[in-house]
């Protein structure tokens, strides 16, 4: 007797679904996990989705019965944004090219990023000015897009952090209409909307190939990720070599991945600490304790615990990455139901980060819950803001020290109000970003 189909909502309209979950995602899904629990399955146009939200399962899709899937609809689109590169490969391109760009993100080799990623934040601290209101989320997208393109491209980008920011922006938010089943069609004809992310692409097209270029003018060997890629690309005795599109490709997709997460994990949590002040006060007390005023440096990294707890409970409640899928590439079973094979997979750290069962009072910003014995005996399952399984986000070590760094940098000296009048507004595109941007006022630390 087959396994039966899990349990969803029926739709009067075929588009019911699909207008919904663009409307109101992160509601929509925790309103499925609520009803129908932790397998529902639901149709969006011609297709059928399962929301899976359970530890064990999340372990299944990401690493039992990994070979059983690939990338959801949407990154197999947004190949038109980033080609080839980590994000969207699959299967045997993607081993060797995650083999050939690991040594760039060994625990060694990032540790040699710490002294730049404090002198971007310093020089950020000692621009803002008191009571001078900003928005906090382009200041971070700046920082780590600068961040990012001196220590992995050796470029500096400081200049260009506005156009860069405007045209990535534009580059994000087309990611969900990638998802619309019309989307190839759209992709294709002479809209305003099409032309704006073809124009977004050729702004980032350029910067990317001017690094390129001058550093093969440059002839230099510095010692990070685009010297790896052009040297794979260049030696003669090389098994595998990249092509000048799978270097753009691979650039881009580190341009994109390497700054927006980070950028807007940092947002968020200057905004959690804003709303809970013995959080930041236990975060201030600490800065003093292990810095007395000097300063981050990578040594100090593992001894600021509450700062990195503080981190990883912001990306708890408002994670960066909020949902994203599998396409099942035959049929399995998932607790106990068909999934059949064309369907679509779709797991959420927002729903899983909010659920009762593994984080009781869960709307409640409580630090603990990642330090001591609280984060050893976690189900590492139920926490998963970088993915897991063999298709994790390469730079998750990269993302979590430049987090505790910028952090400890810049909460020296400062502290962030929210302006009044500037409501914040979750709008969750590819990743979690704040709508209209998120704007606090630095205040001197008392």
């Amino acid at each position: 007797m087959p396994l039966p189909l899990a349990p969803g909502p029926k739709p009067r309209l075929p588009w019911t679904n699909l207008l919904r979950l663009r409307s109101d995602a992160l509601g929509f899904l925790s309103e499925l996990h609520g009803t129908y629990g932790d397998v529902a399955r639901y149709k969006m146009g011609p297709r059928h989705f399962h929301l899976v939200n359970h530890p064990d399962l999340n372990r299944e899709v990401l690493v039992v019965q990994e070979k059983k899937v690939r990338k959801g609809i949407g990154l197999q689109r947004s190949k038109v944004l980033l080609g080839e590169g980590l994000l969207t490969s699959e299967g045997e391109a993607h081993l060797q090219h995650r083999r050939m760009m690991q040594p760039a993100f060994h625990h060694k080799k990032i540790a040699t990023y710490a002294d730049l990623m404090v002198r971007h934040t310093v020089d950020l601290r000692d621009r803002l000015k008191v009571g001078a209101a900003l928005d906090l989320n382009a200041e971070m997208t700046a920082l780590t897009l600068a961040i990012v393109g001196e220590a992995l491209f050796g470029a500096d980008l400081r200049t260009e952090t506005g156009e860069l920011g405007e045209a990535l922006t534009t580059v994000i938010g087309s990611f969900n209409a990638l998802t619309n089943p019309l989307a190839g069609i759209m992709l294709r004809l002479p809209l305003p909307s099409t032309r704006r992310i073809q124009g977004a692409i050729a702004r980032l097209n350029r910067t990317i190939f001017q690094i390129i270029d001058a550093r093969r003018q440059s002839g230099e060997e510095a010692p990070d990720l685009l010297s790896m890629l052009l040297h794979a690309q260049d030696d003669e005795g090389a098994k595998e070599k990249f092509t000048d599109t799978q270097v753009r490709d691979e650039t881009m997709t580190l341009f994109l991945a390497g700054h927006e997460t980070t950028a807007n994990a940092l947002t968020w949590t200057w905004h959690l600490l804003a709303q809970n002040p013995e959080a930041e006060a236990r975060f201030h007390a600490e800065l003093d304790e292990v810095l007395g005023g000097r300063p981050p440096t990578f040594e100090d990294v593992p001894k600021l615990k509450v700062t990195e707890a503080v981190f990883a409970e912001s990306m708890r409640l408002l994670p960066p990455v909020w949902g994203f899928g599998r396409e099942v590439l035959e049929e399995l079973e998932l607790g106990g139901y068909r999934i059949e094979k064309g369907d679509l997979l779709i797991l959420s750290p927002w729903v899983m980060h909010r659920d009762p069962r593994w984080w009781p009072d869960p709307l409640r910003f409580d630090v603990d819950r990642h330090l001591g014995e609280a984060k050893a005996h976690r189900n590492k399952f139920t926490y998963f803001p970088f993915s897991h399984g063999p298709r994790n986000c390469i730079g998750e070590p990269f993302a979590w020290m430049e987090g505790i760094l910028i952090l400890a940098g810049l909460g020296q000296a400062w502290r962030f109000r929210p302006v009044a009048g500037r409501p914040v507004v979750l709008d969750p595109l590819f990743t979690l970003r704040p709508k209209r941007g998120l704007w606090m006022t630095p205040e001197p630390r008392p």
